[in-house]
């Protein structure tokens, strides 16, 4: 058995396959074509592996760039996925917060990994990977640094999470005189007081995944952890929790 999971996202593509129980993992940029990426993606991991794609029994995509690849055989939604990704990487959790670049999600679920409930934020780029990057480029650093930027810092007050605005607002904070650190970790407050509005919507819950790409700030998860008054478990391939997710849907359809 041969199947595939590929998750196009706006910011990286991932592709999980799965070979009998063995799983492979490849992520890449999306860049500026879905189709294209999602395409290359996946040969790229079927070519270090020696197969070919007419090879693979099954392929599920899912990701805002899910309906532009074609050679998928079930295209289902990033929420069923990441659901059921989750579900495999941090078994008996509750609770999945992911947090892509173009959207956020809150998704209760049961042990198997379905869907009971969920909230998500995809009207505006406030809380996701998006949003910041805009921030980290007002502030002149890059995304994968702000974790640390922000570690042990107290954080500084922020009036606005929209994208537009709070990237007025940091550079004027910067201009004031006011410390990077404070200010990132006034921001990661406030994205996590965000989550935890959404998961209030979706009642008790037990144990928590943290997944996607911002899941890998380390800050961020630790304030999640403050406001939500629980352990919050980031899985060693947190990013690839959609894709994973698409595979083992894939398998399904092969038993």
């Amino acid at each position: 058995m041969l199947v595939a999971g590929v998750d196009v996202g706006s910011v990286a593509t991932k592709v999980v396959i799965i070979k009998d129980d063995t799983f492979y993992f490849r992520t890449a940029p999306t860049g500026w074509s879905p189709r294209q990426a999602g395409t290359e993606v996946l040969q790229d991991l079927l070519s270090d592996l020696g197969y070919r794609k007419e090879e693979l029994d099954y392929v599920v995509a899912t990701g805002y760039g899910r309906v532009s690849l074609g050679f998928a055989d079930k295209t289902v939604t990033e929420i069923t996925c990441h659901a059921r990704g989750a579900a495999y990487l941090v078994p008996g959790c509750s609770l999945v917060i992911d947090i892509g670049g173009q959207d956020s999600k809150a998704i209760k679920i049961d042990p198997q990994g379905q869907v009971l409930d969920f909230a998500m934020n995809d009207k505006c780029a406030a809380g996701t990977g998006r949003f910041l990057q805009v921030i980290a480029a007002a502030l002149g650093n890059a995304v994968s640094e702000l974790s640390e930027m922000a570690a042990g810092r107290t954080p500084l007050a922020l009036n606005s999470m929209c994208a537009v605005f709070a990237e007025s607002e940091v550079i004027g904070l910067l201009a004031s005189g006011h410390d990077k650190g404070e200010i990132v970790a006034g921001l990661h407050h406030s994205i996590a007081r965000r989550i935890a509005s959404m998961v209030g919507r979706l009642g008790s819950f037990d144990r928590v995944a943290f997944t996607g790409g911002v899941a890998r700030n380390d800050s961020l998860r630790q304030c999640l952890e403050s406001v939500l008054g629980t352990d919050v478990i980031v899985p060693e391939n947190c990013q690839m929790a959609g894709a994973l997710g698409a595979a083992l849907i894939a398998r399904g359809y092969c038993k």
